[in-house]
């Protein structure tokens, strides 16, 4: 039978294929995306792809379609099951599959799914996303085959091989875990028990509703919870995680959230003990503390675009042994995989507390104070927006600012700095102030960045909300 079909175009992402279940994104984009993947492989000599998903109600349905789709390429499927997507990544490595697909809405609301991949256990984005689309409409596909497909219990293996990286002292923690109800929850009651200290989760069902909060550890009322066991128990420390596992969230033993860069920062110090002078790979979002603390813990800290797939391939790159995210998605490849795993930077965020004689509080009241504003996102043209980003980038070069335009204009000022950039997923552009010298700094900052958009016709964002950040 011919095959032939067509996405939503909303649906092919920069780093994923993502979209509201019965709207955007149906089990007939499933099929389409495993027989184009599948032909992928196939042409390519590959003859094993893992799959697994996480617990959204969508998800069975999704990723029966998927294997169907897979199978008629003559490929093996290694059914993974419900789980976080580190795991299927590790799946991926641990039986040396050609490629790897996890069915996951990550934080997004319970009616998104979505299908993150790897081909040759490299990040599969960005052109080789809309190559997939292309394969679909032109029906350029391998001949039908039939493949096979198995399922494999992997989580023994897989929290195994994590416990095997524990590095922690002689002090005993007490730590609260928040799974969100997310897909993490069989193999973290396994992890916890193989762990020194005092353990204790929140929301451990899977559940794809979401019921008690929405699957996003970097947005701080999605933490509530977390921040009230914490302070209740007299908790050393709070980790939560996204809908499937690859983004973490920490809140310390005051109940205050710790940010992506103040994460990576700590890990950085830890790692650069045994890899004095290695690369420390964060993205333009990041706060300049925690590059400049990177130099001064003897690392070489490279400011890189955001996004969890380009970060993966800059890391492999430069051989960089951490890597991590204002999201909340960090990069081990000292004696990890180099894939973002929360599970994992969770254990390893513990080995260094339960080695640290202070509290994880002192360690972020230590660190240089900044006033931010949140990220501001506000509407623009999907062709335009990256326009803007251009113009005013040779705008301030011509008058010699100092511009780092690697993944949008981020501008250096002796108050801090300002950052615009385009999404790569969305039609917006974001915004973003930091200072260094506080409040009237900020307000320095603000202003130079709103005329900088008024230059390029463009209103200047609102930026009420401003905060002392980290």
């Amino acid at each position: 039978m011919a095959f032939s079909h067509r996405f939503d175009p909303t649906t092919l992402r920069e780093y994923d294929i993502r979209g509201i279940v019965g709207r955007t994104l149906s089990a007939r984009d499933a099929f389409a995306i495993g027989r184009c993947f599948g032909s992928l492989v196939a042409r390519d000599g590959g003859t094993t792809v893992a799959v697994g998903r996480d617990g959204r109600l969508s998800g069975p349905e999704l990723e029966a379609a998927l294997v169907e789709g897979l199978m008629a390429c003559g490929v093996a499927v290694l059914r993974m099951g419900v789980g976080p997507t580190p795991m299927l990544y590790y799946l991926d490595r641990a039986r040396g599959c050609d490629g790897a697909i996890q069915v996951t809405g990550s934080h997004n609301p319970p009616d998104y799914n979505g299908f993150k991949m790897t081909l040759r256990h490299k990040p599969f984005f960005g052109a080789q996303i809309q190559e997939i689309g292309r394969m679909a409409a032109a029906g350029d596909v391998v001949p039908e085959a039939k493949g096979r497909v198995e399922d494999v219990e992997i989580a023994g293996d897989y929290v195994t091989r994590i416990l095997k990286d524990w590095d922690g002292g002689a002090r005993a923690l007490k730590v609260v875990w928040d799974n969100g109800n997310g897909a993490a929850g069989e193999v973290l009651k396994r992890l916890v028990a193989g762990l020194p200290g005092e353990h204790m989760i929140l929301f451990g069902e899977i559940d794809g509703r979401f019921p008690n909060h929405h699957p996003d550890p970097t947005v701080p009322k999605n933490l509530a919870a977390l921040i009230a066991r914490v302070r209740d128990t007299g908790a050393d420390v709070g980790i939560a995680f996204d809908g499937d596992a690859d983004r973490i969230g920490i809140v310390d033993d005051e109940g205050e959230v710790l940010y992506g860069d103040q994460i990576l920062l700590i890990l950085a110090r830890d790692v650069l003990k045994t890899h004095p002078g290695a690369t420390i790979i964060s993205d333009v979002k990041a706060s300049q503390v925690l590059f400049d603390a990177i130099g001064e813990a003897g690392g070489a800290p490279l400011m890189w675009k955001t996004g969890h797939s380009l970060i993966k391939a800059k890391m492999a790159e430069t051989k960089a042994p951490l890597s991590g995210e204002m999201s909340g998605h960090v990069f081990f490849a000292d004696k990890w995989y180099g894939f973002d795993d929360a599970l994992y930077a969770g254990v390893r965020l513990l080995g260094v507390l339960a080695r640290m004689p202070e509290k994880l509080s002192d360690v972020r009241k230590a660190l240089p104070k900044v006033v931010n504003t949140p990220e501001l996102r506000f509407d623009c043209d999907d062709v335009r927006k990256f326009q803007v980003v251009k113009e005013v980038a040779a705008r301030l070069k011509a008058a010699g600012a100092d511009v780092n335009d690697i993944d949008g204009v981020r501008v250096r000022t002796p108050d801090g700095w300002w950052l615009l950039r385009a999404s790569n997923t969305q039609a917006v552009l974001v915004a973003r102030a930091e200072a260094m010298t506080g409040e009237a700094g900020l307000e320095r900052l603000k202003q130079a960045l709103a005329d900088q958009l008024k230059a390029s016709g463009l209103a200047a964002p609102d930026f009420s909300g401003t905060h002392a950040g980290h």
